[in-house]
């Protein structure tokens, strides 16, 4: 019958960071604990022997173990100075020698394992990336990283990398941006208890190749994974093909998007805030809606203006303009008269308008203002009528 390791995955049941490393600091613990005897049996032998107060006999203990010799005070007796040789001379130096220098052997240990993804963290709150993209990694980790901490609240969340990649260390670039990574697949329990995956804030899972349809069946075993863990609660995952979506959804994970490789901001909305990364998804979902370059001139409206005789007739909303320098605008001043070459506006798909349908319905949103205004001048009395804007289903 096999033996199954029954140990709960939490961070009070973590291993030591590695075995060499626990051995080492297990060492250094022994060491400590001796030199602190035998600098004990030196102080109190220097009051029995030498008469010394408390403090006296504490400050020739440390400057002998210090080597400096002050001389200021010193041993007198043959027993003082025979304990002073036997104690502090050949033990307690040669113990504090060895505690420096296992803790440089640790300290060099520590940063090669950290280099190589092989250090384990004892990491709370974090964010955990599952995966690296097969093209433009370290770039896509440089701008996901910054766009996170980018959020109110996120601005030094630590960020750990769990990945088969970089397996001589991360690029300069992610370790300067305050990146770490530990070297291993998502699908090995072991690598996730290695990242303290239990405390982790947010969990990313990234589609390996965000064009290949079986990098889904590497993600499916991560959503396993979390899920026998009971984390897909907090875990956002990348799935390249739209109909094995409810296969993520089934299993409880809280957010599945596609993979967009050229815009982060995805990723980061689904993470910090979701649902919102509907909204942005839905941009690059060339099947429903699309945003269409619109070649006209702007000159007599505010951009609230644009946006509302837009939205009346049916078109679709306006994200930006072009201005007279070729500049794409985005979120103008709405009160603010627009002078342009044209808009960018985010319409159906299947029934894109042609531009002449634009110019027509910012045509008939002038007329409509004109009647207003109009009104305005001639001051109705109480009771008149607001003039109802035109649309294409209006002769």
């Amino acid at each position: 019958m096999l033996n199954k390791d029954r140990r709960a995955i939490t961070a009070e049941h973590h291993f030591s960071h590695l075995p060499m490393s626990g051995v080492i600091r297990q060492r250094i613990k022994r060491l400590l604990i001796a030199l602190l005897s035998l600098v004990g049996i030196h102080i109190i032998a220097m009051m029995t022997f030498e008469g010394l107060s408390l403090l006296e006999a504490f400050w020739l203990t440390f400057t002998t173990l210090a080597t400096v010799g002050y001389g200021d005070i010193s041993p007198q007796t043959p027993w003082g100075r025979l304990i002073t040789v036997a104690v502090m001379y050949i033990m307690a130096i040669t113990v504090l020698t060895l505690i420096v220098s296992d803790y440089i052997e640790y300290r060099f240990y520590r940063r090669e394992r950290i280099l190589t993804g092989r250090w384990r963290y004892n990491m709370k709150n974090h964010i955990v990336i599952i995966n690296t993209p097969k093209y433009g990694g370290q770039q896509y980790f440089l701008r996901l990283s910054s766009q996170i901490r980018a959020v109110p609240g996120y601005e030094s969340v630590p960020i750990q990398i769990l990945t088969q990649q970089y397996p001589e260390g991360l690029p300069p670039e992610l370790r300067d941006a305050g990146l770490v990574h530990y070297h291993g697949s998502g699908g090995d329990p072991q690598a996730l208890r290695a990242v303290n995956i239990i405390d982790a804030r947010h969990i990313i899972v990234l589609a390996p190749d965000e064009s290949d349809p079986d990098s889904d069946s590497v993600t499916f075993n991560i959503a396993h994974r979390l899920n026998d863990l009971k984390l897909c609660h907090r875990a956002t995952l990348e799935c390249v093909r739209d109909e094995d979506r409810h296969r993520y959804t089934t299993m409880g994970i809280r957010t599945v998007i596609r993979p967009v490789r050229t815009y982060p901001e995805i990723m980061v909305r689904a993470v910090v805030s979701p649902g919102s990364e509907k909204v942005l998804e839905d941009l690059f979902n060339y099947q429903n809606d699309h945003p269409h370059r619109y070649e006209l001139n702007l000159d007599d409206l505010t951009w609230a203006d644009i946006v509302s005789a837009l939205i009346r007739h049916g078109i679709g909303t306006a994200l930006a303009y072009i201005d007279e320098e070729n500049r794409v605008v985005c979120h103008p001043e709405p009160d603010k008269e627009v002078e342009g070459r044209g808009l960018i506006v985010l319409v159906k798909s299947a029934d894109t308008p042609p531009t002449e349908e634009l110019v027509d319905a910012l045509d008939r949103y002038r007329a409509f203002l004109e009647r207003w205004h109009n009104l305005q001048d001639d001051q109705p009395q109480a009771g008149a009528t607001i003039p109802k804007v035109p649309t294409d289903k209006q002769d």
